[in-house]
């Protein structure tokens, strides 16, 4: 055992001092000591539960023989994060998450894992860093948001920021507003819909690395604390059998995870996510496997903000496995990997059945024969971007407008607020890469603003930055190259043609290769937007969005 290096001997009597001050019994030091990483905080109402299921956690690995030992991580807010500079922080605390739970793994000589995050990049940081290290390991989520209420309508934190672009647009009245932000957040869990953070849980289900109800069980059930405590059980056998995190998140389940991701209409973020998982495994994930398994993968499912359905009506309907069960029907499914419940996947899911077709759609009658997610090139984009073609109106599936240029979300914002954005316009928020941003913002704000003005039919918004899964509309990020490495969007002028043709994977702006030689020639790069503080290290570190924004 791992643990040995720090409980076994004579020379390791001084490690088990330590161990007894912490009030550790010898017959403690004798088991297999699990990390259990809890990002519970007071500040995210996704994690403001997990002390709860930490301590159930905690329970199944003594159950199981075992010793938990609980470790802290780091975890932001995205929804209170949004529209300022918090909102840099975000993306880029992935990595400081990753390095924090491989520091704490190692130093300390844990046996295996049990993650405990909820929100957004808390899960895949978490993950990087087991699939990293390729130690036993599994991921316990703290469930989802129960939906809202506005006006006797179940809404969603997606609803609450289009209401502010309602209200901007005269559209909603202040005493509708404060009735909407105080009925849409009702209590502890990820917020509602298929965002990111429900995405990412329901995505560690699917590639096998969480249990069965791991991504759609409310936070609030009791089924809950029954799952965390079967977790601490799980890691147990995992343990004894030696299955590591490599074991279960091969190439196999990742294909296993994307038709999921395609079935649900999951966030654009998982493909940074599963990109940069993909690159600590050892897998070889490229943004052309997205569209290949796309067009095979019918899309089933249209959560908020695609449609009316939130993460408790999927539950309902029997969660990831009826829609696994779904997928199975027409072979899209590897149903022989292995997964942390010690069972193939097709064992797992046997007997599954779909519970309302409103929620999850039977395969012979999708909501598009297609996927959720598509990724685009072009002369805009020749590295590549991605929109989540599930959210999108079909009239806008195909469309080409002037360009309205803007170098950060601050300037796009105030114009859209002011009423300076008509149908037809495409948005084009740049230096908010990855590099530029430096942290690759989420635009939420300025796709809401949009839905909320009834523009979301008639505008596109294109950025180098990167979008909640709360956003829907012709909403298409992580343009790559970037702006601030020299990516042809840095060339887009006010008035430029952009054609977009999302069936057709392509986005392009009308501009002769000339005139982008000319442009290019004279362009010259602005100056960093952050100098100090580990963002600027950041900054000068990270990768293009189309390698997962990871660091160098």
């Amino acid at each position: 055992m791992r643990s040995d290096n720090v409980t076994k001997g004579a020379e390791r009597a001084p490690n088990r001092s330590l161990f007894y001050a912490l009030g550790y019994t010898k017959e403690e030091l004798d088991r297999p000591l699990i990390g259990v990483v809890s990002a519970y905080s007071e500040i995210v109402p996704g994690h403001m539960n997990l002390d709860k299921i930490t301590e159930a956690v905690k329970a199944g690995i003594r159950m199981a023989g075992g010793t938990p030992i609980m470790v802290p991580a780091i975890g932001v807010c995205d929804g209170i994060a949004m529209g300022h500079e918090g909102m840099k922080y975000s993306l880029p605390s992935r990595e400081l998450i990753c390095d924090s739970v491989e520091t704490m793994f190692t130093a300390h000589q844990f046996d295996g894992l049990v993650l405990v995050p909820n929100c957004d990049k808390i899960v895949p940081g978490m993950l990087m860093a087991a699939l990293r290290m390729n130690v036993p390991a599994v991921v316990c989520s703290g469930g989802p948001m129960l939906a809202g209420n506005h006006e006797g309508k179940e809404v969603s934190l997606s609803y609450m920021f289009e209401a502010v672009g309602a209200f901007k647009a005269g559209l909603m009245n202040e005493e509708q507003l404060t009735q909407c932000e105080e009925g849409c957040c009702p209590g502890c869990g990820s917020c509602s819909g298929m965002y990111t953070a429900n995405s990412m849980n329901c995505l560690c289900e699917a590639v096998g690395i969480a249990l069965p109800g791991n991504g759609t069980i409310p936070a609030v059930y009791a089924k809950r604390l029954q799952l965390a405590k079967k977790a601490g059980m799980a890691i147990m056998n995992l343990v004894e059998k030696n299955i590591c995190a490599r074991d279960i998140f091969n190439e196999r389940s990742v294909r296993n995870a994307l038709a999921c991701d395609m079935a649900l209409g999951c966030s654009t973020n998982t493909v940074l996510h599963l990109l940069a998982l993909c690159k600590e495994a050892g897998v070889d994930l490229k943004l052309e496997t997205f569209n290949e398994v796309s067009a095979k993968v019918p899309n089933l499912c249209h959560l908020a903000p695609a449609g009316p359905t939130h993460m408790p009506d999927l539950d309902a309907a029997g969660g990831i496995p009826a829609v696994q069960a779904e997928l199975a029907k027409k072979g899209l499914l590897d149903l022989d990997v292995m997964t942390v419940t010690g069972k193939t996947l097709g064992e797992n899911i046997k007997g599954a059945v779909n519970r309302n077709h409103n929620a999850i759609r039977p395969i012979e009658d999708p909501y598009t024969p297609t996927g959720g997610l598509q990724i685009l090139w072009g002369n805009l984009a020749p590295k590549g971007c991605v929109v989540k073609r599930s959210a999108v109106a079909p009239e806008m599936l195909c469309h080409t407008g002037p360009a309205r240029v803007f170098n950060s979300e601050e300037e796009a914002i105030s114009c859209i607020y002011a009423g300076g954005i008509h149908p037809g316009d495409v948005v084009v928020i740049r230096y908010e890469g990855p590099k530029g941003g430096p942290g690759m913002r989420e635009m939420l704000n300025p796709t809401s603003a949009l839905a909320g003005m009834k523009l979301d039919k008639t505008v596109a918004l294109i950025t180098d930055g990167r979008f909640s899964g709360a956003s829907r509309g012709a909403s298409i990020g992580h343009v790559s190259p970037e702006a601030a490495s020299g990516g042809p969007i840095g060339l887009v002028q006010e008035g430029d043609l952009i054609e977009i043709d999302i069936p057709n994977a392509s986005i392009n702006m009308k501009v002769s290769d000339e005139e982008l030689e000319k442009r290019k020639a004279a362009y010259v790069q602005p100056a960093p937007k952050v100098t100090s503080g580990w963002l600027a290290r950041y900054a000068r570190l990270v990768t293009s969005a189309d390698e997962g924004a990871v660091l160098r």
